[in-house]
């Protein structure tokens, strides 16, 4: 991803961080629901990392759940590592703070024991670096956990829009088995991957537009950045919108993805067979 795109999300993110926590109520729940896999999971991590960490719920949860271990929380926003400072727990884990880039993670090799990830993958346009790079860093048998969204998710605003204009104007997103494929190709195994819809409802479109805006994901939406758009392209996707109105409200659609997979305990070894041309030979005559 060019760096002037990494700074419109963290810029996105900055100014969200403030009202983060009171309006994020889906990114909560889903983040709730992932650290609940931690309950059947064996897990009992020295090092974790918190990769796009945003405010810290979920590093202060994982806190809580591992008294002992060491929480490194990584976000690409000031402000949202800035907001995470203030909400540090006095008497849990040790935390650190790390701004940084989850496509080059600033960690030795073989050092982290779980690395979390809530809602964080679908920003980086390349996820087998982020796999890459999280395969390195974690210990032998250590786990990566995370989710992300699903390709259907704001199925309904990307067809409004497609009937306005021409024009993408909400991120493409890869599907399960595309993530699955490219955990494999990191090294990494044991992959489990599940999928959930979930329907959040809006009074009208301005509504759902404005909470993207005001939790920083308003980067999901894409091709605002040639020029202002027309009042004639909004009204035409928003009267588009329309048509999915069901008991009074507008549905938008999340396919929310859900995953984790370990580092081997053992590096893969390739068996290397010799055989001869006349041995070949020889055995075919037979």
């Amino acid at each position: 991803m060019p760096p002037s795109e990494k700074q419109q999300i963290a810029q996105g993110f900055n100014r969200a961080a403030r009202q983060y926590d009171e309006h994020a109520v889906l990114q909560r729940t889903i983040c709730e629901r992932l650290l609940s896999r931690l309950d059947y999971l064996k897990l009992s991590p020295e090092r974790v990392i918190d990769l796009g960490s945003g405010t810290g719920e979920a590093a202060r949860t994982i806190a809580r759940r591992f008294r002992k271990c060491h929480i490194l929380q990584m976000d690409l926003s000031p402000e949202m590592i800035r907001a995470a400072r203030k909400k540090r727990p006095r008497f849990f884990s040790p935390h650190h703070y790390l701004l940084a880039d989850m496509e080059r993670l600033p960690f030795a090799d073989s050092t982290i024991d779980l690395a979390f990830s809530s809602l964080t993958l679908q920003w980086s346009r390349d996820p087998d670096q982020v796999f890459s790079e999280i395969q390195r860093v974690l210990k032998s048998d250590g786990l990566f956990l995370f989710s992300t969204l699903g390709p259907d998710t704001l199925k309904e605003l990307r067809t409004s829009w497609a009937e306005a204009d021409s024009r993408p104007h909400v991120n493409t997103f890869l599907d399960m088995h595309d993530l699955g494929d490219g955990l494999v190709r990191a090294g990494l195994e044991d992959v489990v991957m599940d999928v959930e819809i979930i329907t959040m409802k809006y009074p009208d479109c301005f509504q759902l537009l404005r909470d993207l805006k005001v939790v920083g994901a308003n980067s999901l939406l894409t091709g605002r950045a040639s020029g202002l758009m027309g009042k004639g392209v909004m009204k035409r996707m928003m009267d588009a919108y329309e048509s999915y109105r069901e008991a009074g409200f507008l549905p938008a659609t999340y396919e929310v993805v859900y995953g984790h997979a370990r580092k081997p305990l053992h590096p893969r070894t390739q068996t290397e067979v010799t055989i001869s041309v006349d041995s070949l030979r020889r055995s075919l005559k037979k």
